[in-house]
């Protein structure tokens, strides 16, 4: 079975070596949703796969990382990204281009991380991360697979790479968020990489 959940959040971003000249040249942004969607055989002890309760925390909290903030690859012009750090408060530096694509592999690499962390409460059992979709608008999306996520061809997604800026970070309930996420420290499901 699949159950889905979707988030919202507003950013911008520039994708350097595309196609269209707007979007490579110009700072925009978009209304960006996310939807999570998760898989097992089994239902829990209250007959779901996983609640969306749990979801609400740190999964929501990740994604919210990126509500309006601008987001940036760290190979991008120098002058272009201390500029942006310099006037943006709330900023991400990921270690891939910011398309829709990539946005959709960085989620699924973040929230599965963060599946490995949760502690099974209700009888949870082999749930996993089955997909992530990133609509960048009303009319196209990508969606991105374990395959995808871990995908070397594709740009390798290394956690350490990934920069919150210090606004984005004081607004985690935890501040050792991100660190735990990169260190996955307690394991819920077996990862399948």
């Amino acid at each position: 079975m699949i159950i889905r959940k979707m988030f919202k959040f507003e950013n911008a971003h520039i994708v350097r070596n595309c196609s269209t000249q707007r979007c490579r040249a110009s700072l925009h942004g978009h209304s960006y949703r996310v939807e999570l969607l998760f898989e097992s055989n089994f239902l829990d002890h209250g007959q779901m796969v996983y609640d969306f309760g749990l979801m609400k925390q740190n999964m929501k909290e990740i994604i919210d990382s990126f509500d309006h903030a601008v987001t940036l690859w760290c190979d991008d012009d120098a002058a272009y990204l201390e500029a942006m750090m310099r006037h943006s408060e709330r900023y991400v530096i990921l270690p891939v281009s910011p398309s829709a694509e990539q946005f959709s592999r960085v989620f699924f690499v973040l929230i599965d991380a963060l599946m490995h962390l949760t502690t099974c409460v209700n009888g949870e059992k082999e749930v996993m991360l089955h997909s992530v979709i990133v609509h960048e608008t009303a009319t196209g999306y990508a969606q991105a697979f374990r395959d995808d996520a871990y995908s070397d061809t594709m740009g390798v997604i290394e956690m350490d790479k990934i920069v919150f800026s210090d606004a984005v970070a004081r607004e985690w309930s935890s501040d050792k968020l991100f660190e735990s996420i990169k260190k996955k420290k307690k394991f819920c499901n077996p990862m399948r990489v």
